[in-house]
């Protein structure tokens, strides 16, 4: 397992750690979890702005989704 150093002033600090202690998490579980997340949002925006590059404009009422699908 890897280990990272990170440094911060003093009032990021006492933020962060009053945030960890009020959701119950550890300091490793919160910048894991923040971090994975954020490379998650900026992923999920190349595909959404690469979907917005190739939409044709076509749109499909939601009723002939059900129908077609038998819903």
């Amino acid at each position: 397992m890897a280990t990272m150093t990170l440094r911060i002033n003093e009032e990021d600090s006492k933020l962060i750690k009053n945030y960890i202690q009020m959701h119950g998490l550890t300091i490793s579980d919160f910048a894991r979890q923040s971090m994975l997340e954020r490379i998650e949002d900026e992923y999920d925006l190349a595909v959404l702005r690469k979907a917005i590059e190739e939409d044709d404009g076509v749109r499909i009422p939601v009723e002939d989704l059900f129908e077609e699908f038998g819903i």
